[in-house]
């Protein structure tokens, strides 16, 4: 029972794939088409028929008339005598066309008709007759379709009176030949239309799973992605939307294992920063007497210092995650050189250092001038611990006009950065050999946060006690398009 329910739900699910659903969308297009072309064609083909029909008849009762204005009998060269034999005559002088009769009525019979035809089916032929008659009683030429026991013709009747003898000449044309004809026509049409379909189908099949085959590579991928496994990845070929498909799941997958691993490492990283504060404060809180008020003291004081560090080290995350926002950033236009004059001002309250600046660019910026502030005293901070009373830190701007790109940084005569240290001091919670444990490690992490937030990128140009250049290179047109809260209106 089990199994016939699974057989049941993987045949449903086959139904109402997109295969089948595109598969039943283009025949049912293709037979709609192929029906209205043979609906259209049987139309006009039937209309030409009946044009044609009417052509001969009318054809037919031309050369009557003609032969009536002339109405002389070959054999004396005088006016017909009789009525019997002017509509002999003319009966014996033409030849009908195939699925065509020439017949002569003289006082409601059929008199003559030409030889070889069907002609004399309709010699008794009720309905025939009776049109025949009606139409002679009117004395005027009419055009008839009767439908008879000989099949459904087209009748063209041309009454003629004669010494008190009242005749009619009748053409007569089968429609139900031509049509029958037609019909075999449109059999075959029918035939080969659902042959055509049905190689449609066959081919179509193939096509689309050729088509939808990225589609399913896709959805296997996807249900093989876990948290625990974001290394799958679709294999592409080709340039069209369904590949152009593909390379972007990709890139969403990469993105993902990236911001996985990245959130996996940080915890890690937290974990572990914040587990040495809390071991020491526990540890002195276990072991402090309280009956001595000078170990209180001692306990107390480091118990706030350790408190202070991990404040600090959630305001940073915070900025770190944050980052990520589109509101991390509040951007207005400022005067590069008075940014970085205010940022000198600042600095100069962190230590007792050489200060200076190296160069002023006279330009505008179109930026969060907090934020860059943050970014050059974080690195202002990070010169002024590694570096003694005699020892220069400086900062400057700079335009390239090459690329419109702004430089601003933060210079130092301190150790410099060991070449170890170089390809991940950004990183969270990674610190150089210089800076030994102090610190959260997450000054440079925040750089380069507020770098990228605008758009731009960080440089280090650090040689061992040779000194070391932080930049920051700053686009004027930034690189990041995601939306930013403007700046605030200033108050008053």
């Amino acid at each position: 029972m089990k199994t016939t329910h699974q057989g049941r739900v993987h045949a449903l699910a086959a139904v109402r794939s997109v295969r089948v659903r595109v598969l039943a969308l283009i025949l049912l297009l293709t037979a709609l088409g192929m029906t209205f072309a043979g609906v259209a064609v049987y139309l006009v083909q039937n209309s030409r028929i009946d044009h044609r029909v009417r052509l001969h008849v009318d054809r037919e009762a031309a050369e009557f008339e003609r032969f009536l204005a002339t109405a002389v009998d070959p054999r004396t060269g005088k006016p017909f005598a009789s009525l019997d034999r002017l509509l002999l005559t003319a009966t014996q002088r033409n030849v009908p066309d195939e699925h065509e009769a020439l017949l002569s009525v003289i006082d409601g019979v059929v008199r003559y008709s030409s030889p070889g035809s069907r002609g004399e089916r309709l010699s008794a032929d009720p309905a025939f007759l009776r049109t025949v008659r009606t139409v002679t009683a009117d004395r005027e030429p009419a055009l008839r379709a009767v439908d008879t026991a000989a099949g459904r013709v087209q009748i063209a009747v041309r009454p003629v009176v004669r010494q008190g003898h009242t005749g009619a000449w009748v053409v007569v044309h089968w429609t139900d030949s031509e049509e029958a004809e037609f019909t075999d026509v449109m059999q075959t049409y029918g035939l080969t239309a659902l042959g055509a379909l049905l190689l449609a189908a066959i081919a179509g099949w193939f096509v689309t799973g050729r088509l939808l085959a990225p589609v399913r590579l896709l959805r296997r991928t996807a249900l093989r992605t876990t948290d625990t496994d974001l290394t799958q990845r679709v294999s592409v070929s080709g340039h069209d939307d369904l590949s152009e498909l593909g390379r972007t799941f990709n890139a969403m997958l990469s993105r993902l294992e990236k911001a996985f691993t990245g959130q996996r490492q940080f915890l890690d990283d937290i974990g572990h920063e914040l587990r040495t504060p809390i071991t020491v404060v526990r540890g002195h809180l276990e072991l402090l007497d309280s009956f001595e008020p000078a170990e209180v003291d001692e306990v107390r004081a480091l118990a706030i210092d350790e408190l202070n560090r991990m404040a600090r080290m959630v305001d940073d995350l915070l900025v770190l995650a944050r980052a990520e926002r589109l509101d991390f950033l509040r951007l207005e236009t400022v005067d590069v050189g008075s940014l970085i004059d205010g940022v000198l001002k600042k600095a100069r309250a962190l230590g007792d250092r050489r200060w200076g600046v190296d160069a002023r660019a006279e330009t505008e910026l179109h930026c969060d001038p907090q934020r860059l502030t943050q970014a050059l005293l974080e690195l202002a901070h990070n010169a002024v611990t590694l570096t003694g009373e005699n020892d220069t830190v400086a900062l400057g701007s700079a335009v390239d006009e090459a690329d419109g790109t702004v430089r601003l940084w933060v210079r130092d005569t301190g150790p410099g950065v060991a070449s170890d240290d170089a390809a991940d001091i950004f990183d969270r919670f990674r610190r150089g050999t210089a800076c030994g444990r102090d610190g959260s490690g997450l000054g440079l992490a925040i750089v380069r946060a507020i770098t990228e937030a605008h758009g731009g990128r960080v440089m280090l140009d650090s040689h061992p006690w040779h000194g070391t250049t932080f930049t920051l290179l700053i686009p004027r047109a930034h690189a990041d398009r995601r939306a930013r809260v403007p700046a605030r209106a200033p108050v008053g």
